[in-house]
């Protein structure tokens, strides 16, 4: 497979509508917003407060909401400004509790050969002591994992900052997970008084890395304590090995990092994970060592999907050890999710057992990861793809369910 091939080129390039949201904006890029309509420098950084407060404290979504705000500035905002999220298109719950809602981007204005209103999906698990909430960056995705449901779709465009905060902010509506919100009556309720969402994963759609400033952008304002305030040590940003961008997400942005491996040997993970080819197990792992920040308590996640016949010998058990030695590191074993028309199946119970149990006494926390949300095809490899299968009559009704609840 040639190089070139590795990676998708977007279908489109994202052009912002006449009236831009504020959502996802940076407090630097809100200020230069409210100076270029007429509002005193001198009084900017008070105004950006004040819009920080509404947006990511009390979930505004309309600008008359904000009462300590002048209605004069109320009305040049809303000349010139929204408060626009994603729009639920449709909202489907398991019967484990996990939520997964398609989502429709706001005034989308890209420009290009697939250029039309585009949809993403985001996905809330929730726990006993943790409610997580896992964020697309991409409409498609760059990358081709021979395993993943989702890497068969095209890429269409990398999403906004504003439209990955927008789908925390979504999920917030939908919870209740605002001071003035009710959450849903089939939701689990936190009994600790804590918020519906603690932490956040970027593990949807997309590779992020390959979104880079948006992501960057995004997970600032979503961990900005003043706003939304989830801490850095519970924001996870999953890639599949770009490495040249893995020490600067440390650098620029100091989240948790998550790992998709999959596989200890080179020609299995060309297999599996294309982006080998460019990147090399070597590579990777060298960047890996270097993440900024890397200690004991912030462990790098190594994701290792398990595939029958393929990665889950013992052998590849101790090499997967000896290649994390000196690493400080958390594997998830992720028993594999199967599609149609994949040519891989998920290993055998007793084998993941054997597998997790080895790399367990080896000194590394290795836990099989609970497969979550499968009955509405929310589980790890599959958002989108079987939700652009529905009919009309189908998105019509999970929309209107929506709309009701």
């Amino acid at each position: 497979m040639p190089l070139e091939a590795l990676e998708k080129t977007a279908l489109e390039t994202y052009v912002a509508p006449a009236r831009p949201s504020l959502v996802g904006m940076s407090r630097t890029a809100l200020r230069d917003a409210l100076v270029g309509i007429g509002v005193p420098a001198g009084q900017a950084k008070m105004r950006v407060q004040q819009l920080w407060q509404w947006i990511y404290v009390h979930g505004a979504r309309d600008f008359d909401a904000m009462t300590n705000v002048s209605k004069d500035l109320r009305t040049r905002l809303a000349t010139h400004f929204t408060l626009a999220r994603p729009e639920v298109v449709a909202e489907q719950v398991s019967t484990d509790g996990t939520r997964k809602w398609l989502l429709r981007l706001p005034g989308d204005g890209a420009t290009g050969a697939e250029s039309r209103p585009h949809e993403v999906e985001c996905v809330y698990i929730p726990e006993t002591d943790r409610g997580t909430l896992c964020v697309s960056s991409q409409v498609g995705c760059t990358l081709t994992c021979a395993f993943c449901h989702t890497g068969t779709q095209r890429l269409v465009r990398n999403l906004t900052a504003g439209e990955i905060v927008g789908q925390v902010l979504v999920a917030k509506d939908r919870l209740g997970d605002w001071p003035e919100g009710t959450p849903p009556a089939d939701g689990l309720v936190p009994t600790d008084g804590g918020r519906f969402i603690s932490n956040i994963v970027m593990m949807g759609m997309g590779e992020p890395l390959y979104n880079f400033e948006a992501v960057r952008d995004a997970l600032l304002v979503v961990a900005d304590g003043e706003g939304i305030g989830i801490s850095k040590r519970r924001i996870t940003l999953s890639t599949s090995g770009v490495v040249p961008n893995i020490v600067r997400a440390g650098d620029e942005i100091g989240v948790m990092l998550a790992v998709s491996l999959h596989a200890v040997r080179d020609d299995i993970r060309d297999e599996l994970v294309p982006l080998n080819r460019k990147y090399p197990i070597a590579e990777l792992m060298e960047a890996c060592r270097n993440y900024p920040g890397l200690n004991n308590a912030r462990r790098i996640t190594f994701e290792y999907v398990m595939l029958k016949g393929v990665n889950d010998s013992l052998a590849d058990a101790r090499a997967l050890v000896k290649l994390l030695k000196g690493v400080p590191a958390k594997i998830n074993l992720i028993p594999f999710n199967p599609w149609p028309g994949t040519k891989y199946e998920c290993s055998d119970w007793d084998q993941i057992e054997k597998f997790s149990e080895f790399v367990f006494d080896a000194g590394y926390s290795s836990p099989v990861r609970t497969p979550r949300g499968r009955d509405i095809f929310a589980a790890c490899g599959q958002l989108k793809s079987a939700t652009e299968k529905l009919s009309a009559r189908e998105r019509m009704a999970l929309r209107a369910m929506a709309m009701t609840e």
